[in-house]
């Protein structure tokens, strides 16, 4: 009795179809559906609702969790850990035998058209199939906001009233997206025929964001990558409806277990953000800070962005989405939007991409090929090469620029900020003219040398900065001891430090320490080995060498090295020695570090990268091809020419041994011709003469009768 009470109070689970679970927005709502308990929304909204709404990801999904079958957009595609089943078929009547067996039915049509007639397929054979289904069937369709862009205002003297679900039928689409109507009515027309068997709902949802981002990709991309100014289309003044992908997903979430009786449902955040707005958020937490406004014709040149995404960027719509916040259940992600969470989404988009920076130091005693390692390294991880002397160099004239920045001599863009950026440039002049004199005074107190406190809050400035921070870095040689890295890694704040507990910035602190290592001899050789015209001139003659290498093992010696600081905070340095590298340009040792630093974090080559790797693989196989023709070619010829040789050999002995085998038988033949000449011959002539005159019948046996009678031995 108390399993089968067990049995009724266990949630069951449903089985949720989900179309295209590989795009972006499908994939993200199907994953959060199948972390969802079944009726888990219908709770009051708290937080333990929403853990026992929606199970970690790193747990297995609960009992009763909606069960996820689906298409793939790409057939190639391996089937997503979340979905139970992929459903692959050769016809729509292999793909409605599927449908037809899930309670609920949800189709995205906002990022593939193509979609469109599938959807208005799939919910005009369910409805024509009422009276054959027996269990009541739910569809929904994901659509967008775009079905609304040319509404006009309701109230033309306030164009900032929002629009509402209860404005829908008002509703003007874009031009380019009369279809998404078209399909919405269809949805709402064919759901109202037999509520009981099929309910339909439509989803019209503002611009999603979130996760590795979809249609605002291109400026997380563009931010990251370090684009001087990120790119606005048109002035930038546009409000664009916004939902990040898991409160749509929780707003899907809530249809299906509620089963709310507005059939027609607006999902967006509660922020009215413009275009401009967001492109600023996004440049300033990810990027430069800096915007550029570029007009319409320009943007559609762009090759990041398609028609659809720029009709959508450009949308100018006030939306509220008053059903969705007074009566559903959702524990939101970003309720206020997308400019006010952007250092969350920004977090979410380098986590979903794995765009974690890598920092890296690698040290060493000069000549020991330290940067010869590292520009290699950053080639391959794309990340940024940090020499001190170019950081102090690049410092000091960032800090002479901002200290002869006249007022009113700003550019346009810098015309168009905010009067408080403006404020903060004045300061900012000021600071650096301080800074600049005192470094300069600095210098000349200390033969032409900076003292370490500037040189280290100068590199803190680097390290600190977005490129640094978004690919992230390699330092050169630096620090050079205890006290240096100390100061140069400590946190400033105390108080965050007593959050973190870490005694020490984990935004710049490296997380591999490779240390190369070779004995003076080894490095003097090496020195001794370069071509005069590379050491003229450079720190690498003999005495300059001799000098630094003195300065180095005095702070670097057995019981007292730079080390001992990442040892005390338990950074493993990893030393490699360079000695066992007798590879060209120390290839050895960067395949070893590269083990030892893993997989690089970016996007990968960029297309134009991915056709010179393909040029110069092109061209190494043309070249290894040739070589190798030209190796058999070779080959051959000196086979052909040891054959020749070998024959011309042969036939010079064969001769040889024909000669002294004629000679031998000459020799041999001397006595037999003497005893013919002096006994055959002359009777054998006179028996041919006798032979001639007489003219025998068988002048043979003519001959040898002669022969017999006349023979001189008989004589």
């Amino acid at each position: 009795m108390a399993s089968v009470v067990e049995d009724l109070e266990k949630p069951k689970s449903k089985r949720i179809f989900v179309n295209q679970v590989d795009q972006y927005q499908c994939r993200n709502i199907a994953k959060y559906l199948s972390q969802c308990v079944v009726g888990a929304s219908l709770e009051e909204a708290a937080e333990d609702d929403a853990e026992s709404g929606k199970s970690s990801e790193l747990e297995a999904p609960k009992e009763g969790c909606y069960e996820i079958v689906g298409t793939l957009k790409d057939n190639e595609k391996s089937k997503p850990d979340f979905v139970k089943e992929i459903i692959k078929y050769s016809n729509k009547d292999q793909l409605y035998e599927q449908l037809v067996e899930c309670n609920i039915i949800v189709y995205d049509i906002t990022e593939d058209p193509d979609q469109i007639d599938e959807a208005v397929w799939a919910i005009s054979e369910l409805h024509a199939d009422l009276d054959k289904i027996d269990k009541p069937k739910m569809f929904i369709l994901i659509s967008t906001c775009m079905t609304w862009a040319k509404s006009k205002p309701l109230d033309p003297d306030d164009p900032e009233i929002p629009f509402t679900e209860d404005d829908y039928r008002r509703r003007k689409p874009h031009p380019n997206f009369k279809e998404h109507i078209s399909a919405e009515k269809t949805v709402i027309k064919l759901g109202k025929t037999n509520k009981a068997k099929l309910v339909t709902y439509v989803v019209c949802t503002g611009l999603t964001y979130g996760e590795e981002e979809n249609i605002f990709h291109y400026l997380f991309k563009s931010a990251w990558h370090n684009a001087p100014q990120l790119q606005c289309f048109g002035n930038g003044e546009n409000v664009v409806p916004t939902i990040h992908i898991q409160d749509l997903a929780a707003v899907i979430q809530n249809i299906a277990d509620s089963r709310p009786k507005v059939r027609y449902l607006l999902a967006k955040d509660d922020s009215q953000n413009s275009l401009s707005n967001i492109v600023k958020a996004v440049s300033k937490k990810l990027g430069s800070g800096k915007v550029k406004y570029i007009s319409k014709e320009e943007a559609l040149l762009s090759r990041d962005i398609e028609q659809a995404d720029f009709d959508q960027l450009l949308v100018n719509l006030r939306m509220d989405a008053v059903y969705v916040k007074e009566n559903m259940h959702i524990s939101w992600v970003s309720e206020t939007g997308l400019v006010d969470n952007i250092h969350n989404v920004i977090k979410e988009y380098k986590d979903s991409r794995n765009l974690q920076p890598l920092r890296a130091v690698v040290l060493g005693p000069p000549a020991s090929g330290k940067t010869t390692v590292i520009q290699q390294l950053c080639q391959f991880y794309k990340l940024h090469h940090i020499k001190i002397k170019d950081v102090i160099d690049e410092g000091i004239e960032q800090l002479q620029v901002k200290a002869h920045r006249a007022e009113g001599e700003d550019d346009k863009e810098e015309e168009n900020e905010e009067e408080e950026e403006e404020e903060e440039n004045v300061m900012g002049a000021e600071e650096a003219q301080a800074l600049l004199e005192q470094i300069n005074e600095s210098k000349e107190q200390n033969g032409g040398r900076i003292e370490d406190q500037f040189v280290i809050r100068l590199l803190r400035e680097r390290l600190k900065s977005k490129p640094c921070q978004n690919q992230g870095f390699i330092l050169d040689g630096y620090p050079k001891t205890s006290e240096q890295a100390k100061e140069l890694f400590a946190l400033e704040d105390e108080e965050e430090g007593d959050e973190d507990k870490t005694p020490f910035d984990n935004t710049i602190m490296p997380q591999f320490i490779i240390c190369l290592e070779a004995p003076d001899d080894f490095l003097k050789q090496r020195i001794m080995n370069l071509p005069e015209a590379v050491v003229s001139g450079t720190h690498n003659t003999e005495k300059e060498l001799m000098r630094r290498l003195s300065d180095y093992r005095s702070v670097n010696t057995e019981e007292e090295t730079v080390l001992n600081y990442f040892d005390e905070l338990e950074f493993t340095a990893e030393k490699i020695d360079v000695t066992k590298d007798n590879s060209a340009m120390m290839k050895d040792t960067v395949e070893k570090i590269k083990k030892i630093i893993g997989k690089p974090r970016n996007y990968g080559p960029t297309p134009e990268e991915l056709e010179e790797l393909r040029r110069q693989e092109e061209d190494e196989r043309i070249t290894k091809e040739k070589t190798e023709k030209e190796e058999k070619e070779r080959q051959e010829a000196e086979e052909a020419a040891e054959r020749k040789h070998r024959q011309e050999e042969w036939s010079q002995r064969l001769n040889e041994v024909k000669r002294e085998e004629y000679e031998l038988l000459e020799a041999q033949s001397i006595p037999l011709r003497n005893y013919l000449m002096q006994y055959v011959m002359p009777t054998l002539t006179q028996a041919l003469i006798d032979c001639c005159k007489t003219r025998p019948d068988d002048p043979i046996d003519y001959v040898a009768e002669y022969l017999f009678q006349h023979n001189p031995q008989v004589d």
